[in-house]
């Protein structure tokens, strides 16, 4: 869930003030939309926690293997072309687009976009908020989006100019062309529905 923090400031943060900002209230997790506009995120439970925890794992065993790429979890965050700063759930760059930016910037939050992104919906998300971070993603460069629904135990496969498609966790998910020979079966997370 976002909750939006109205301040008394006549101009948005600039990405360094955003920054401090962020340091010095360690204890919230921070995004900004590209109007400016801060967002608190609510925790997402231990429950979902742990479910990050495992999907980045899969991620960094392939991650590990084929050495592509870099990947992060929700602390890190991104500075997007549109000026919003999000922070993914987890989140893959390829060592290629690394190349792109100042090691320096990896300091605080760096100005690119991952080329793939997931976010896992816990129980307070709503499906709509959760496709409009995905759309601000996708709009602003990345190449693969999964957008994970545990309740409907549904995964949204958002790829750019394309329609997005449903997945059923009974199915593997791939990840295509960005992560050759990536594949996340998501019933081995989950385990089985009960009815």
């Amino acid at each position: 869930m976002r909750i939006p923090l109205n301040l008394t400031v006549v101009e948005p943060f600039t990405n360094d003030q955003l920054y401090e900002f962020c340091i010095a209230n360690k204890e919230l997790r921070i995004e900004r939309d590209a109007h400016g506009q801060l967002f608190i995120m609510s925790p997402t439970g231990t429950e979902t926690s742990f479910y990050n925890y495992d999907i980045g794992f899969e991620l960094g065993i392939w991650n590990r293997k084929h050495k592509l790429g870099r990947i992060s979890e929700s602390n890190g965050g991104y500075l997007l072309p549109d000026g919003s700063m999000r922070a993914p759930d987890i989140a893959w760059i390829s060592h290629e687009r690394l190349k792109e930016v100042d090691p320096k910037d990896a300091k605080g939050f760096m100005k690119i976009c991952p080329d793939f992104v997931i976010e896992l919906m816990s129980p307070n998300d709503s499906l709509q908020e959760a496709d409009k971070k995905m759309d601000n993603w996708l709009s602003n460069g990345v190449r693969l989006g999964w957008l994970i629904d545990p309740q409907n135990r549904l995964t949204y496969v958002c790829l750019p100019s394309e329609t997005r498609h449903e997945i059923s966790f009974t199915q593997v998910l791939s990840g295509g062309e960005v992560l050759p020979e990536f594949e996340l079966d998501l019933q081995e997370i989950f385990g089985e529905k009960v009815s």
